[in-house]
């Protein structure tokens, strides 16, 4: 297999392909979901899976891991990948789309200590959440610009402005969601009373830049947490390959300080990168970016397990 990141055939960090089913174990199993019919703006997250994957071979790790100068040690040595391919998707049928992710989650989910989940827009994450519902007290943290908690929008519930209100009335045992990095002018009103009288913690991005260490000490600690991470969060100037840029968002660093702080506090059970449109960003780099943050993102999570 060819060493460099322009060869050979691209699996996530060059991890072997297996299938859904079958009699395999990893550490971290990767499952694309290339679907992006609920967006309302701009289409092209269902190009995402296999950008990433493509990306991420900058950043396969070699088997002695990767070296951090910083603390002079060395993170993922001896953590196994495997990249169980794309959730076969209809075309044109939402509903058979949501079935089918939910159940291919829950296969990978039994066979790895980590699932990674490569969208897609965001409204993967509702089905994609339907296979934790055995987790108890699941907590999401969500780096996102926008709520996603619309009841409804366009006259559709399943859109991706919805899928955590989706989540919560589906899974009694999702009880906390904390959202970082909201900003813009096109907030729901109603979708933010309903968070709040939830008890959710919402985290406009003013607020990440003027008290940081008061933000952190608002993540959940020591509880499941399924990390969903829309491309959206991150400042367009940084990543511009989204559907729905929003300005003034997180540099690339307090993402990924955010990432691995919420890995390091709390055991995950899941993570999703949402959101990313390849094709609105010629030059390559929001994947190259939402490659690399989902693996400083592990480094942080198999730190914390060992």
């Amino acid at each position: 297999m060819s060493p460099l990141p322009y060869g050979g055939v691209a699996t996530f960090a060059r991890a072997p392909l297996v299938p859904t089913e079958g009699d395999w174990r990893a550490d971290v199993g990767v499952l694309g979901v290339p679907f992006d019919l609920a967006v309302g703006f701009r289409p092209g997250a269902r190009f995402a899976p296999r950008a990433l994957r493509e990306a991420s071979l900058r950043y396969a790790p070699p088997p002695e891991g990767f070296y951090d100068l910083e603390g002079d040690r060395y993170h993922l040595a001896g953590v196994t990948f495997a990249d169980a391919g794309d959730v076969d998707l209809p075309a044109l049928e939402p509903e058979l789309m949501r079935a089918r992710t939910t159940e291919a989650a829950r296969r990978v989910r039994a066979r790895v200590r980590l699932p990674v989940f490569l969208g897609g827009d965001h409204a993967v994450s509702f089905p994609l959440l339907q296979a934790f519902d055995d987790v108890p007290e699941l907590h999401v943290v969500q780096l996102d610009a926008h709520l996603d908690f619309t009841d409804e929008r366009n006259g559709t519930r399943y859109s991706n402005s919805s899928p955590f209100r989706r989540a919560v009335e589906a899974l009694p045992n999702l009880v906390h969601i904390t959202t970082l990095g909201l900003r813009g002018l096109r907030a729901d009103a109603e979708a933010v009373r309903a968070a709040r009288a939830r008890g959710h913690t919402l985290v406009p991005m003013r607020a990440l830049l003027g008290d940081l260490a008061g933000v952190l000490a608002r993540l959940p600690s020591g509880k499941p947490v399924y990390l969903s991470i829309d491309a959206d969060a991150l400042d367009p100037a940084d990543l511009p390959g989204t559907s729905s840029p929003e300005p003034d968002g997180l540099p690339y660093a307090l993402a990924a300080q955010l990432a691995a702080e919420t890995a390091r506090r709390n055991p995950l059970v899941g993570l999703d990168f949402v959101e990313l449109a390849p094709n609105l960003d010629p030059t390559g780099r929001s994947a190259l970016l939402g490659a690399r943050l989902i693996m400083e993102t592990l480094c942080a999570a198999f730190e914390r397990d060992g």
